[in-house]
């Protein structure tokens, strides 16, 4: 921080925000002005003190910009609040309800509460007052306090209020731990302030004496209970500030159960207390500063109490802070970085705090956090045989004196390998040793062949890889050790895709790995599972699974110099040069595995064909099949699916038969052949006759591509569609473990039939995850469109599907005007809607990804009806679809459809193929003119 704004921060903390005699007498002379007129008073103060709250705030938010000083924002806000709270209180006590010979009874403490008792306010916080009682209310103090909160009501503020004696307070805090706390944070603010003082005396001798350790539990379970709401995790790319996990609620927590046990009334007194060291209440500043910058600034920026650091917040938020855009790295990547890492150090203090109970044995039995075991009062030693410098204490590792990692930094790293061969927990004491003794890591350590084995060892674990990697990480040791990991510590990618930073993305993906070793979650990914077991080399895998994004944020393909720091890491783990071949390998080629089953024909000989070429061998496909897994899964809740799994599976099925010599080119008659003949076998009430008949109604690519399962439900839907009378049929169906819900139509083909279909799923809020499309001999069009599920429950799920088919059906009837619905919708969408992400369209059209069709690739911003205008456009460019891929990633749309011209040929002209990219790109782009007509309007 530069000198000039370190002298901003001390002059505008100091300097006071709100004049309270001014704003007194500004109250007493209206009281002059509209003396016997009591309404026209009411709305002359409420006036005045809203102009007054108003240009505080505005001369808050001012100097927060010039500064960037959190704490001291908030400490203005609280000051300027408590200037409105007395004057208004002794505009009351004087204009309203002047006292005439008070009577003991009529004495009216007034203190601040909660947040606002702490002297901190964001601009959208509450206003939690206590009004004192000597011991019951009269009718000059309820009038007073109503004519308070009537004002301040109507200055627009969300008041929290109660209205106690001292005796009241005292014994509902013995019972609610909600008011204990409040009572904790009590400050007076005006009135009567031997009330308020008594109040936090009696509070101290009658509530807290001897109830720490009871407070101190029900804190942190309170705490659990929020995290669990708010996400259980604090590198959540879209964090809660206040509730989430290393947010201020954490700070405050922490204070609270300091505040409680020490008998602290100061922050700054926690260090003569011994709870912190010097260093460590500066970080608590640091980080008490840094989130209330945050804070306020989502608050003025959004001029409400928004609590979530959303994305289209994010940048705004940057900007204001002063981040700026460094090589590889925007800005607000730089700043949700920083964000991250101080959500770190929140969660560092907290374990010290809990440490600092247990010492004290102010606990509660169970484990108070995640570095702390079950309490247990044996003391029992002992010497684990791996090294003579640790010692295991109640089932947690201890180091044997602080001098154990200087006298060989290779501890450092042992450390965590005892633990995690013994299945231990890591003693607080440790803990702290570890983070201060980071500097031992250094580049002899990283080149060290016995702690290089040692990493290994953990990386590979069979036991909890995951659990002693973050161990890790949270003390700094991993980023050290493996500088390359450091420099993705707290990195945010800046997309909806994915929900974690980098590294927590990274060690979730070892989790995963770990799981699907154990045998778990099979239902999930079955063929994974059985995959595990039988590859040859599993350090391979790991070690490429926690090494897949470890190049983010370079201003290069990720995957490119990923697979680069491999080349240069490995060697040093000691893996072989033809296992650091294959790490390489499996880094540069991590998404492309799931980029072609999300977004390519499967059914298309060519792409299993070019696949089988990159991957080369069985082993390596093992190896990508599961790693691809595990980088699904660990993006986040929700991404990985059965749709997926599915998708996967067959790639891996396809591309196992070519690379261990099966079926051909030249085998595609005899697999059309096996086709029927199984289809045969599940339609044994069909005559011979009417099979041929049936047979003879489909092309070949048909039959390759098709489950019997559905080929039955195909054949039985089309022969009642002809029974019937009818050339347009409809049937829907649900796929639980796959989690899609299939849409079939029958209908008369033409090009624009996959658009209408699109059209009525965009009209319903429905996501379209894939298309197949047929088209028979006779001039049918049999296409299968799986949609995302929306609930849980078949019935209705089966229910939306109707509507959709239904839809369909009256589009092609020509019975409703699909376009002007999804217009409609579109524009409702749009309508206050802000934009967060740019992504460039991009339209590729290429001949090399198919022998028998042109493949147009199509990027941009998904949105709803995004499907249908592109399956709109290729139907006015007279081209027919074979077949749709659709793919999310989060805010990126992958779309590729396999066209022909009417004549089922290529699209070989250049001048053609341009006009698909025009065109296509300006469907792309019509949301960005709805977008800018709906913001105009």
């Amino acid at each position: 921080m530069s000198t000039v704004r370190q002298r901003l921060r001390a002059s505008r903390t100091s300097r006071e925000i709100v004049d309270r005699d001014a704003i007194v007498e500004a109250l007493a002379a209206l009281a002059r002005k509209h003396r016997g007129d009591s309404n026209a008073l009411r709305l002359a103060v409420v006036a005045s003190l809203k102009r007054t709250l108003a240009e505080g705030r505005e001369t808050a938010r001012l100097w927060l910009n010039e500064d960037g000083a959190g704490t001291a924002c908030a400490e203005r806000l609280s000051a300027l609040m408590d200037g409105i709270i007395s004057a208004l209180f002794i505009h009351a006590t004087t204009e309203l309800y002047p006292r005439v010979n008070p009577s003991s009874g009529e004495r009216l403490g007034v203190a601040a509460v909660g947040g606002y008792g702490r002297g901190s306010m964001a601009p959208g916080s509450d206003v939690d007052l206590l009004f004192l009682l000597p011991y019951k209310q009269t009718a000059w103090g309820e009038s007073v306090v109503e004519a308070m909160l009537y004002t301040l009501w109507d200055m627009g503020l969300k008041v929290g209020h109660a209205t106690r004696s001292i005796d009241e307070c005292i014994r509902l805090s013995h019972a609610d731990m909600t008011i204990r706390t409040a009572v904790l944070e009590a400050r007076y603010v005006t009135g009567d302030e031997a009330l308020v003082d008594e109040l936090i005396r009696r509070f101290d001798a009658e509530v807290i004496e001897g109830t720490a350790g009871e407070f101190a539990a029900a804190k942190l379970a309170e705490r659990d209970e929020r995290l669990g709401r708010a996400g259980a995790s604090r590198y959540l790319v879209e964090p809660n500030v206040k509730e989430g996990k290393g947010g201020l609620r954490d700070l405050n927590t922490l204070f609270w159960i300091a505040k409680y046990v020490y008998r602290v009334r100061d922050v700054n007194e926690l260090v003569g207390v011994g709870l912190f060291s010097a260093a460590e209440l500066r970080l608590f500043k640091k980080c008490e500063d840094f989130l209330w910058a945050v804070r306020c600034h989502l608050h003025f920026v959004t001029g409400r109490a928004e609590e979530r650091l959303s994305f289209d917040l994010q940048r705004e938020i940057a900007v204001a802070l002063g981040y700026t855009e460094h090589p590889g790295l925007r800005d607000v990547e730089r700043f949700m970085k920083h964000y991250f890492l101080v959500a770190k150090d929140v969660g560092d203090l907290t374990a010290i705090l809990c440490h600092a109970l247990e010492e004290r044995q102010q606990k509660p039995k169970p484990k108070l956090d995640r570095f702390l075991t079950r309490f247990r009062k044996s003391a029992r030693r002992s010497t684990p045989k791996e090294s003579e410098g640790f010692v295991i204490e109640a089932d947690r590792l201890n180091v044997r004196d602080d001098q154990v990692f200087a006298r060989d930094p290779v501890e450092l790293i042992r450390f965590f390998r005892i633990a995690d061969a013994h299945g231990l927990a890591f003693h607080p004491d440790a803990i702290r040793l570890v983070t201060r003794s980071l500097k031992l890591i250094d580049g002899a350590l990283r080149d060290n062949p016995e702690a290089n084995a040692l990493f290994l060892e953990i990386l590979t674990s069979r036991r909890s890889p995951e659990k002693v990697l973050r161990r890790m990480n949270e003390t700094g040791v991993l980023g050290r050790f493996i500088p390359d990991f450091g420099r993705v510590v707290a990195m945010m990618q800046f997309n909806m895709y994915h929900h974690y930073t980098v590294d927590e993305h990274l060690l979730r993906a070892v989790g995963v790995l770990a799981e699907i070793e154990a045998g778990a979650a099979a239902d999930s990914h079955p063929l994974a599972n059985k995959l595990a077991p039988t590859i040859r080399d599993r350090v391979v895998l790991h070690v490429a699974l926690f090494l897949h994004d470890i190049a983010k944020g370079r201003p290069e393909d990720h995957s490119i110099a990923g697979a680069r720091i491999a080349r240069r890491l490995c060697p040093r783990l000691g893996l072989s040069p033809a296992q650091t071949d294959t790490v390489a390998w499996l880094i540069e080629q991590h998404l492309t595995m799931s980029i072609v089953a999300q977004s390519r024909d499967l059914s298309d000989r060519r792409t299993i064909e070019d696949f089988a070429k990159i991957v080369q061998s069985p082993e390596r496909l093992k190896m990508l099949m599961i790693l691809t897994i595990c980088d699904i899964k660990a993006v986040g809740p929700g991404v990985w699916n059965g749709w997926k799994g599915q998708l996967l599976r067959t790639l891996y099925w396809e591309t196992e038969l070519v690379l261990t010599g099966g079926h051909s080119t030249g085998d595609r008659r005899s697999l059309v052949e096996h086709a029927k003949a199984d289809l045969r076998a599940r339609l044994q009430d069909w005559s011979d006759a009417d099979f041929e008949a049936y047979a003879l109604r489909h092309y070949a690519p048909y039959w390759l591509k098709i489950e019997p399962e559905r080929a039955a439900r195909h054949a039985r839907l089309l022969i009642g569609a002809d029974a019937g009378g009818e050339k347009l049929a409809t049937e829907v169906s649900t796929d639980a473990f796959r989690g899609v819900t299939e849409l079939t139509v029958i209908a008369p083909d033409h090009p624009k039939l996959l658009s209408v279909i699109a059209g009525a799923c965009a009209a319903a809020g429905a996501n379209i995850m894939d298309a197949h499309i047929n088209t028979t001999t006779d001039g049918f069009a049999l296409d299968a469109i799986f949609i995302g599920r929306a609930f849980p429950d078949d019935e209705d799920e089966l229910r939306r599907a109707r509507r959709i088919a239904t839809s369909v059906e009256q589009s092609l009837r020509g019975e409703i005007r699909l376009f002007e619905i999804v217009a409609n919708r579109n524009k409702a969408t749009a309508r206050g809607r802000t934009r967060p992400f740019e992504i460039p369209p991009e339209v590729n059209v290429t001949n090399a990804w198919s022998d028998r069709h042109t493949v147009v690739e199509v990027v941009g911003l998904d949105r709803p009806g995004l499907l249908y205008d592109l399956t709109d456009a290729i139907s006015k460019l007279n081209l027919n679809i074979a077949s749709a891929h659709v793919a999310t990633f989060g805010e990126r749309a992958v779309d590729v459809f396999y066209v022909t011209d009417l004549m089922g040929a290529k699209i070989a002209g250049l001048g053609r193929q341009n006009a698909i990219r025009s065109k296509l790109k300006a469907a792309l782009e019509i949301d960005e003119k709805t977008h800018a007509a709906a913001k105009a309007k």
